[in-house]
């Protein structure tokens, strides 16, 4: 019978540490204990009814600030029987206001979906009030159509389709596309871990004519491209049009 001693190790080295049960159980061999690693999976799905308390407030404290930001990233997921694995989703929910000079603890909420359905982080959120920062997955917006939740668009990944183009083929609009934002973000540079309302009057001050100017930018430039630009099929010429289009759609509030 496991210990506690034994039951938090085996967990911390886990999630903390990234070492999987199979290497686990290779340790514990060298000291002469044999733990199958399958049994170290049975003793977590038996910790789970523990560890609920604490994630729940994790969850209620994450979510009961005035701004949070959310993300997905897809994660491998074993499926038993067939000898391989499956995609599904974290979701990752964080708290953390401190460059905005707040002195609150930071904290990161993650939830697992089997799938990249909309109905997860509506149901994640169903109770949030407040600023969403995120990207523009269509998933999110619902959440924006009562009002109760305010979209904040990220710029990091409005930026990001126009920069993972750059660095396969750079030409003179993605270098000019990364310089005006890159001047934003010297801004942000500038102000972070300054008080809200400081941030705010930079951005007024300097920020906001160059938004206004990039917009501009990028509404007479779009006009220039042909007509093939629009062919999803062809990232060379769909990809700057994608962050450019993210950007017309809204403007980010500052990067993340």
């Amino acid at each position: 019978m496991p210990g506690p001693g034994l039951l938090a190790h085996v967990v911390a080295s886990k999630f903390m540490y990234h070492v999987p049960f199979y290497r686990q159980s290779v340790t514990y061999a060298h000291d002469g204990v044999q733990i199958e690693p399958g049994m170290m999976g049975h003793w977590l799905g038996s910790l789970t009814w523990l560890l609920k308390p604490l994630v729940d407030a994790v969850r209620r404290y994450t979510l009961g600030g005035a701004k949070v930001h959310a993300d997905d990233t897809p994660l491998p997921v074993l499926a038993p029987g067939n000898g391989r694995t499956k995609t599904g989703y974290l979701w990752v929910y964080v708290r953390d206001d401190r460059n905005s000079a707040s002195i609150e603890t930071p904290a990161v909420w993650f939830a697992f979906s089997p799938d990249r359905s909309g109905q997860h982080p509506q149901q994640h959120l169903a109770k949030f009030e407040g600023l969403l920062q995120a990207d523009g997955f269509s998933g999110f917006q619902e959440l924006y159509r009562h009002g109760r939740i305010q979209e904040i668009a990220c710029m990091a990944h409005a930026r990001r389709k126009i920069h993972d183009l750059h660095a396969v083929r750079p030409t003179t609009l993605t270098e000019e596309a990364l310089r005006r934002i890159g001047a934003l973000y010297a801004i942000e540079e500038q102000i972070r871990g300054k008080p809200p309302d400081e941030r705010r009057g930079v951005r007024q001050a300097q920020a906001l004519p160059l938004l206004d100017d990039l917009k501009l930018w990028f509404e007479a430039t779009l006009v220039t491209l042909s007509a093939k630009s629009d062919d999803e099929s062809d990232p060379v010429r769909a990809e700057p049009l994608a962050g450019a289009r993210a950007l017309l759609r809204r403007r980010s509030c500052g990067n993340r």
